[in-house]
């Protein structure tokens, strides 16, 4: 799968403050690498009807049995309400069974800011990790 690029369901307003997510999934086999990749596509579809959502991205490498995520949310709630709507909620919990490492980082930014870029995302999720 190549990566998902940045998309935006719901441009927040020019000056607003935006909710940044960005997570690291590492399973810990390669069934289970293609049981989350094979989610995928539904919780992206989900965002992109997500009320709240500003935008998000994915980067799937499957054979690395790693992905990460980078989403932008009109606030902390909005990203909570997806997360406990479907399909996520019961994929999330399903791939608990096999993952083997998950890091989250969360940010407050300008609007103006997004998309927000990889590199600050990797960043951002490598001190995460090392504070754990």
């Amino acid at each position: 799968m190549p990566d998902v690029p940045w998309s935006t369901p719901t441009p927040p307003a020019p000056d607003a403050e935006v909710y940044v997510m960005a997570s690291r999934f590492e399973t810990r086999t390669l069934a289970g690498a293609f049981r989350f990749f094979l989610k995928s596509p539904g919780i992206v579809l989900q965002i992109r009807k997500a009320p709240g959502a500003h935008g998000a991205a994915l980067r799937a490498r499957p054979f690395g049995r790693t992905f990460l995520t980078l989403s932008a949310w009109q606030d902390r709630d909005a990203l909570h309400r997806f997360a406990r709507s479907e399909p996520h909620r019961s994929s999330s919990r399903a791939a608990a069974a096999f993952m083997r490492e998950s890091v989250f980082t969360f940010w407050t930014a300008p609007a103006s800011a997004l998309p927000v870029t990889w590199a600050e995302a990797e960043h951002r999720l490598a001190e995460e990790a090392a504070r754990s």
